[in-house]
């Protein structure tokens, strides 16, 4: 018996959305969630290049090993401020920062 291929949901016409157009982000809010995700990383790369586990972070900060792994992963639920004083209590200085939040804007 032959195989038939699924037939297409939407056609074959299919317009292509950006996660942002089906989120209804505001240009302000990408940009925002372009910011934190660019501190992410920078928090993520500092503290390898430092080796400095997670849980060392954790104890700099006051909080727990899985909150700086819910931090490194992007969780929504994590603010700004934590990012900030992540890559402060691993010695990035302001100038670092800055370069991070603003490497997509060149």
């Amino acid at each position: 018996m032959p195989q038939s291929r699924p037939m297409p949901l939407i056609g074959s016409r299919c317009h292509e959305l950006r996660v942002s157009e089906f989120l209804g982000l505001t240009a302000e809010e990408q940009v925002l969630v372009a910011m934190k995700l660019d501190l992410v990383q920078g928090v993520r790369v500092l503290r390898e290049r430092k080796q400095v586990t997670q849980a060392d972070l954790a104890k700099r900060l006051g909080s727990s090993q899985s909150r700086v792994a819910k931090l490194e992963a992007g969780d929504r639920s994590v603010s700004i401020e934590l990012l900030m004083r992540a890559l402060l209590s691993l010695g990035a200085s302001k100038r670092q920062i800055g370069a991070m939040i603003s490497k997509r804007a060149a």
